[in-house]
């Protein structure tokens, strides 16, 4: 009796989470969710303005790592250095580099041991389209992708967007971007920078992307993927397995999952525009957050002022352990920083 007993009390528990990922799947954008913070002006002090960026990190001292693209022409033949740590209350702890290493800056990633993760998403004069592990002083160690190559080959990228460290040292690289998509797929190496496996293409449908803009682990090590122009927050094991699309967080240029995981999400893209790409009707623009194990959303943060309202709200976002956010805009050229 026990036994049956067990064996319907799972069925139960099955039935229920087949259940919640279809619901999860259709919920709707959250647009009227409280927004329980605000935001800090001129917390930043550095040494010369921010150039574009589109993504920023907090390590685990909850320091910030920003990745701008030197200036106004961008990176390509420039010397200015692109990436920057921050203390939490803004002090410029490093700027390093420099030397025209980068030509498209697309994320920074600091790893458990003190290296820095970058993506360069863009090709030109042999340069770019490349993953690189830096050493905490920006000497390279160790590098993915051909510099400046591109194509469909498993030694290459297009478009490289974001790349996401596993709990055992693989590392996973999203590739494809608006508006041309790219291969529009996940890149599996193991920690040594050798190809494991590949998942995903172009499409709609479960299991694929259009632009894959950010990745990031939750506690369970399951992949979550920012799927932007298909509007939705992809979820897969670390096989390529689909668990389910989100809807409910918006068009997500940006995502973060904290220890206790907490999703959070920026929508920087959202419009009710028929035939354009950014179309995504009934949505409004902002960071949504919530939980990344039932996805249910609970609060949600309007965009930033600016100075020119045709500048979108920002795409990058990253949470340091006392839960304060900062976002990164790219056209705004600021990162902005938010408290409870």
């Amino acid at each position: 009796m026990r036994a049956e007993r067990a064996r319907l009390a799972i069925a139960l528990l099955a039935t229920t989470a087949v259940v919640g990922a279809a619901e999860a799947q259709t919920t709707q954008c959250v647009n009227d969710a409280p927004n329980p913070y605000h935001m800090v002006s001129n917390w930043a002090h550095m040494s010369r303005p921010w150039a574009q960026t589109n993504n920023v990190f907090v390590d685990p001292k909850d320091n910030v790592w920003v990745f701008d693209r030197c200036q106004d022409g961008g990176c390509a033949g420039s010397t200015v250095a692109p990436i920057w740590e921050l203390s939490p209350d803004g002090k410029e702890l490093k700027n390093f580099g420099g030397g025209g290493l980068f030509i498209f800056p697309h994320a920074v990633v600091p790893d458990k041991d003190g290296n820095v993760w970058v993506v360069d998403g863009q090709a030109k004069d042999g340069k770019g389209n490349q993953v690189m592990k830096l050493s905490p002083d920006g000497k390279v160690l160790m590098t993915l992708g051909k510099a400046g190559g591109t194509g469909k080959g498993l030694d290459v990228f297009d478009q490289p967007t974001s790349v996401a460290i596993a709990p055992n040292g693989d590392i996973f690289v999203a590739e494809g971007h608006a508006p041309t998509f790219g291969n529009s797929r996940i890149m599996k190496f193991d920690k040594h920078g050798k190809f494991l496996t590949t998942f995903g293409h172009v499409g709609p449908n479960e299991g694929e992307f259009r632009s894959p803009h950010v990745i990031a682990f939750d506690s369970q090590g399951r992949l979550f993927v920012a799927d932007r122009s298909n509007s939705r927050v992809d979820i897969f094991d670390q096989n390529g397995k689909f668990i389910a699309a989100w809807k409910q967080f918006g068009r997500p240029s940006g995502i973060w999952i904290d220890k206790n995981d907490r999703l959070y999400v920026a929508d920087s893209e959202s419009e009710d525009a028929p035939g354009k790409d950014t179309n995504n009707p009934g949505c409004k623009r902002g960071v949504r957050g919530g939980s990344a194990k039932t996805g249910k959303v609970d609060f949600y943060i309007p965009p930033p002022p600016v100075s020119d309202p045709r500048l979108p709200p920002p795409e990058g976002v990253a949470v340091d352990s006392h839960g304060n956010i900062y976002l990164a805009a790219v056209q705004a050229k600021e990162v902005y920083k938010y408290v409870k």
